[in-house]
């Protein structure tokens, strides 16, 4: 079993930033990649980014290519997810996934409680 907690969610206007991040605990080696996706009410869970615990390679969404910017501290078994120039349309649930490199929910294996994201214009 794998736990993760995210946290840094809150409430910024648009052209802000926030940082989220993720704290993994349990058997996190059985885990190659960590993701982060999003959910906003009446929509389907989207990908947002991904990250290689080994190699540190990286994929985001084309939504947030540019703003958004994944990184990993190994050491700590946390991930980040950098959100910078945020938009309205960026509000959202932000889940963190535990899995295999890759921008497809269901191949993800373990996901964490959620953090909202509210971004005003």
């Amino acid at each position: 079993q794998v736990q993760l907690v995210e946290s840094g969610g809150g409430l910024v206007q648009a052209g802000g930033s926030l940082r989220l991040s993720c704290a993994a605990s349990g058997r996190t080696f059985s885990s190659h990649a960590m993701g982060w996706f999003r959910q906003a009410p009446g929509k389907e869970r989207e990908f947002v980014a991904t990250i290689n615990w080994s190699y540190g390679s990286t994929y985001y969404a084309d939504s947030v290519k540019g703003r958004f910017t994944i990184s990993r501290d190994n050491a700590k078994n946390t991930v980040y997810l950098q959100m910078n120039s945020l938009k309205p349309e960026d509000t959202a649930v932000y889940y963190c996934a535990a899995g295999v490199f890759s921008g497809v929910p269901a191949i993800y294996d373990y996901w964490g409680q959620g953090t909202q994201v509210t971004v005003s214009s």
